[in-house]
């Protein structure tokens, strides 16, 4: 049985968590790596660099969404295909466990269920998606009242 008073606490604790590892996560191509330095290394696992971009963009704007609320359930689906990216180019071969040299695929498979438990249960409490469901019901509400 789901306790519906804490339900909505533990989707936004959650959500605040990803949306912060995520964040960490672009930060990390972004200030340490650079996105240049991203590029390469996307170039040397034989991706095209220009991913590199796309997906700086994807994990920072994916973050925000999900700190903010904001289209919680789709960004939660849409960053899934990034750590599936990660596990099949670079930790896959590493082997599972997180602590093998190269770091294992466990960490990012854990963030993929965590992911998809976001995307199934929703936003949870304080999120800009409530305010959006709240004001399409109302003016649909008053529309059909009119």
């Amino acid at each position: 049985m789901i306790d519906t008073r804490t339900a909505p606490y533990a989707a936004l604790l959650l959500r605040l968590g990803l949306g912060a590892l995520f964040l960490a996560h672009a930060g990390l191509k972004f200030f340490v790596f650079t996105p240049a330095g991203t590029a390469k290394f996307f170039g040397s696992l034989g991706l095209p660099p220009e991913l590199a971009y796309l997906t700086i963009a994807v994990e920072t704007v994916g973050a925000i969404a999900l700190i903010l609320g904001l289209w919680t359930r789709v960004a939660a689906v849409v960053l899934i295909p990034i750590l599936l990216g990660a596990i099949v180019t670079v930790h896959g071969p590493a082997g599972f466990f997180f602590t093998n040299p190269k770091g294992g695929w466990e960490y990012l498979a854990l963030w993929i269920v965590a992911l998809g438990a976001q995307a199934l249960i929703g936003a949870g409490a304080y999120a800009l998606d409530n305010l959006r469901g709240s004001a399409t019901s109302a003016s649909l509400q008053g529309s059909l009242s009119a």
